[in-house]
């Protein structure tokens, strides 16, 4: 299959490279994703711009990484000596395959997948979407291969239609999109001594990441002007550990965590409120108690975390958010066990009597001064034992740091301490930048009235996304409320702070359309994404090409 072949239309050429990325495996944390990068940059390496110019592809490689997994990057340089550059963008990794289930085998075949979508009988509107023709399945197929695909081919366009390019195209795919967003971390590193050493200037970055429909019969094809952040505010409860014939003696730390849920789980009134835009409430990731084996005594420690969607709330009022939370659960908790406990007095004719309940709340920045005021050395501690945990899931670590500052507390008080976990995205969004969003104003509305598509334009891609990770919305102080009450967040955060102020890239997304990412059902709608997407591509990276810097 010559995926370069000018007998080729665009839309053909866009169909085969997204069937030919999706037939092969890269699923987030295996060597697969490692590989992809080898065979992504070989093929480009074929186009004939790059056969005459064959420094401007380079792999570049994610620093200490056990999969030794890379970035791909290739430069296609305008006729006239420019600084103006657009960057495109996508991620080459995905999620996993066993929602598949008896299909597993075929996930990263699109052909088979269609075959079997023909004959589906549990869903009357997939199986019209396969029998039309015009819908590709499979794992990647919409989750971004299709975005991918777009952009290779507009990079071989502009290869080849140089007197079509004013500026320069620099084109980026990054690994570990799915979990952490390492790939774009360790790259802005690159970003920038490429700006530097190649003196270009990153005028605007298009993203491709898939957008949907946001309820049934949507018409509207979403172009988004920056991308939600998150965090993960985490809790660490510490009871107080008992026999379960006495159990109403302990304080179970299991009932303060399934209270935090209660009161915090998919709550939209804790959710921020903006015009306009797709606003997602906070939902749990992990809830557990932390026992490794079977035995009569109570749980003496649990944990939970959340995902925290954020657009314009700071760190601090999040925090401040989460401590109310905290004494309400609090105060909650020691009116239910007095209760409970002068019940079971009543009834097995016991004498009133009454113990306590209490229970601290604390930030973990507090927690630490706490522990300083006891002659603890924090720093040196929380060091040790992310030494010795290193191997285990980041928020994994955080938690045994946690733990591991508890039990050197001398008041052995149960407690409740408040912290952030890995990752933080920070959210970003096109300020202060009126002729960009002038450009996609105008050029959105005009391609619609030639083509039929509606097009709708939100601030904040709401999926999470490697564009957050190309500028900053600088929350000054605020940022001390996050980098103080995240274990070693030099080492655990990622997030380059000076790096993202330094790039400041505005970033768009103008992604593929398809319905089902991260289901099994994943797939993507072919007329629009491979026939006008990438006009629609080239259209706003020569307005924005054209803007001085």
């Amino acid at each position: 299959m010559d995926l370069l072949s000018k007998d080729l239309t665009e839309e053909e050429r866009i169909e085969k490279l997204t069937t030919w990325l999706v037939n092969m495996p890269s699923v987030n944390g295996t060597p697969n994703e490692a590989e992809i990068a080898d065979k992504i940059a070989a093929l480009i390496k074929q186009f004939p711009y790059f056969t005459h110019h064959p420094t401007q592809v380079w792999l570049h490689q994610i620093p200490n990484d056990p999969l030794n997994r890379k970035n791909v990057f290739a430069l296609v340089r305008g006729p006239k000596q420019t600084k103006q550059t657009v960057i495109f963008h996508s991620h080459m990794d995905t999620v996993g395959v066993k929602d598949f289930g008896k299909l597993e085998e075929h996930a990263f075949d699109p052909a088979a997948l269609l075959d079997y979508f023909k004959t589906y009988t549990g869903d009357d509107t997939i199986r019209e979407q396969a029998l039309s023709g015009d819908w590709m399945f499979g794992r990647g197929a919409l989750d971004m291969k299709s975005g991918l695909a777009v952009h290779l081919s507009n990079l071989l366009y502009y290869s080849e239609h140089p007197d079509r390019l004013i500026g320069n195209i620099l084109l980026m795919v990054n690994p570990i999109e799915e979990t952490s967003h390492g790939g774009i971390i360790a790259a802005t590193e690159e970003l920038l001594r490429i700006k530097e050493t190649l003196s270009l200037d990153y005028v605007a970055a298009i993203n491709n990441d898939y957008t949907s429909a946001f309820y049934p019969g949507d018409p509207a094809r979403y172009i988004y002007t920056g991308a939600v952040g998150k965090c993960l505010p985490s809790f660490y409860v510490y009871g107080r550990e008992t026999h379960v014939g006495e159990t109403l003696k302990g304080l179970d730390p299991t009932f303060v965590t399934s209270e935090l849920n209660r009161q915090i789980n998919n709550n939209m009134s804790l959710a921020e409120n903006l015009e306009g835009e797709m606003i997602l409430p906070p939902c749990t990731l992990l809830n557990r108690e932390i026992k490794d084996h079977y035995n009569v005594q109570t749980p003496i420690t649990s944990f939970i975390y959340f995902n925290y969607m954020i657009y314009e709330r700071p760190p601090e009022d999040i925090m401040n958010q989460l401590k109310t939370i905290a004494y309400n659960v609090r105060d909650m908790t020691k009116k239910y066990y007095e209760a409970q406990y002068e019940a079971f007095l009543k009834r097995n004719g016991l004498p009133s009597r009454m113990l306590t309940w209490d229970l601290a709340v604390y930030t973990y920045e507090e927690f630490c001064e706490k522990l300083g005021g006891q002659g603890v050395n924090v720093k040196a501690l929380a060091e040790k034992i992310h030494l010795e945990y290193q191997k285990e899931d980041i928020r994994t670590i955080t938690y045994h740091i946690v733990d591991e500052l508890r039990k050197h507390d001398q008041t052995m008080q149960p407690c409740i301490i408040i912290f952030f976990g890995p990752p933080y995205v920070p959210y970003t969004f096109i300020e202060g930048e009126k002729q960009i969003l002038n450009i996609i104003h105008e050029e959105a509305e005009r391609f619609g009235k030639e083509t039929g598509e509606t097009f709708s334009i939100k601030r904040f891609f709401p999926y999470l996304s490697d564009s957050s990770y190309l500028s900053l919305i600088d929350l000054k102080n605020s940022l001390e409320v996050l980098t103080k009450n995240f274990p070693e967040w030099d080492s655990l955060g990622q997030v380059p702070f000076d790096h993202l102020r330094k790039l400041d890239i505005p970033s768009i997304n103008l992604g593929v359309y398809g319905m089902d990412a991260h289901k099994w059902t994943e797939r993507v709608y072919k007329p629009y994404t491979f026939h006008k997407l990438p006009k629609l591509t080239r259209r706003l990276t020569s307005a924005f090409l054209k803007i001085e810097g």
